[in-house]
């Protein structure tokens, strides 16, 4: 067990399985030193929480639990691809998409779901550039969606 699941064992959390693409993609693919991940979506054991918007049928609490779970699937999907996570040198870029009621603002603290878990789990390897995007709808009624961007280390 690399040292982040041991990071992440001790907050209560453990690495899921790559979630299965929804479309025609890969969960993540590495260029060089770099990997980017797909969208991924809150999934749990293959399925969706909750759906909905965020300021609607979803609270902003809830939300964030929810950018956590995106956090952890896109590092299971990194893990697919480099094998190890303390391989990972460096978060340079999260993406959120917050699927939001029309009058909801709070997307940083939606996202801040996934920032603060890669900070926990990484440290300042977890340090990163960050956009929190409100959006009308994601893929099957998601509440929020997450991209990853990383610098890994051979």
């Amino acid at each position: 067990m690399s040292k982040v699941e041991e990071k992440l064992a001790e907050l209560g959390l453990t690495l899921p399985e790559v979630a299965a693409p929804v479309a025609a993609y890969v969960p993540a693919i590495r260029t060089g030193e770099y990997v980017f991940t797909s969208g991924q979506l809150p999934m749990v054991a293959g399925k969706l929480p909750v759906t909905g918007k965020v300021g609607a049928e979803v609270t902003p609490e809830e939300a964030k639990g929810l950018a956590q779970t995106c956090a952890l699937n896109a590092l299971a999907a990194i893990k697919s691809v480099i094998g190890d996570l303390d391989r990972v040198e460096q978060v340079v870029k999260v993406v959120g998409f917050v699927a939001s009621a029309p009058d909801f603002t709070g997307q940083p603290g939606v996202v801040n779901g996934a920032s603060e878990l890669l900070g926990a789990a990484l440290g300042e390897a977890g340090v990163h550039a960050r956009s929190a995007v409100g959006v009308a709808v994601l893929p099957l009624d998601a509440p929020v969606e997450v991209e990853l961007q990383v610098r890994v280390r051979d």
